[in-house]
């Protein structure tokens, strides 16, 4: 049995009895779940689902960038938060920038402005850096190295670049300062994700599923669930031109030790 952990799944955008299901119902093989938040709400009712349940779930605190930005008064509600629950959460995240909304702005002609999302990923990698906690980072094609600038600046190393996507030269820069991305089961049938696992180390990959975000391929029409990671693995495992249970338990091991500490 090949050991896994989803690295990054929006566990509290499941229904609840979806997702009631989904813990009851894991196999013995998913050993943890990073549940990542969208904002304050998201925050509080991932904190309550680990607070009701024994299955391990590592979580992450933060504000997802693809929305509208919030309120000085509930930025600084939402900081004070995290830092009162700091002991019950394993990184930052998910934060990042909005590289899909600035992109579907500006095909519609639209000014948009990134400053304060950059800015406001700016305060987050201090906070990491103030916590000593990982982040998980939502930052793709160039946003990607405004990210390394901040998180060099800072001197935050433990980064996890989920669902990467980005230039050879960018993942080059990551390799260098040892930083983490994932890959989804888009590995499966994609052939930009497959590049990407033949291009980067394998001691520096996770494997997630970001659910409940739907799949195609082989995945059309099934509600997304952490065991497809099993595909992933095996995908992987061919690439990389090892066996299943070598390439799954790297991964295992990678994403163990990366949230696995919780201090």
């Amino acid at each position: 049995m090949i050991p896994i952990i989803d690295a990054h799944i929006h566990l509290d955008q499941y229904e609840q009895k979806e997702r009631e299901r989904l813990l009851a119902f894991l196999g013995p093989e998913v050993k943890g779940l990073v549940a990542v938040s969208m904002h304050e709400e998201s925050c509080r009712a991932l904190l309550e689902i680990k607070r009701r349940t024994a299955y391990p779930l590592f979580l992450a605190f933060g504000f997802h960038p693809e929305q509208a930005l919030f309120g000085k008064t509930e930025e600084e509600r939402l900081f004070q938060w995290i830092r009162d629950n700091r002991q019950e959460m394993a990184a930052i995240g998910e934060v990042g920038l909005p590289y899909y909304a600035r992109a579907a702005a500006e095909a519609a002609g639209e000014r948009f402005d990134q400053g304060p999302y950059i800015a406001l990923l700016e305060r987050f990698i201090q906070l990491a850096a103030e916590l000593d906690k990982p982040i998980v980072l939502h930052a793709v094609y160039e946003d990607a190295d405004i990210a390394c600038d901040l998180l060099d600046a800072y001197g935050v190393q433990r980064a996890h670049f989920h669902w990467f996507k980005g230039s050879e030269d960018t993942l080059r820069r990551m390799e260098a300062k040892g930083r983490f991305i994932s890959v989804t089961p888009d590995v499966v049938y994609r052939e930009r994700s497959r590049r990407l696992v033949e291009q980067y180390p394998i001691r520096l990959l996770m494997a997630e599923t970001d659910g409940p975000w739907p799949f195609e391929g082989p995945f059309q029409g099934q509600r997304t669930h952490p065991e497809m990671i099993r595909y992933s693995i095996r995908e992987i495992a061919a690439i990389k031109q090892m066996t299943e249970e070598e390439a799954g338990n790297i991964l295992y091991e990678n994403t163990l030790r990366f949230y696995g500490r919780t201090d």
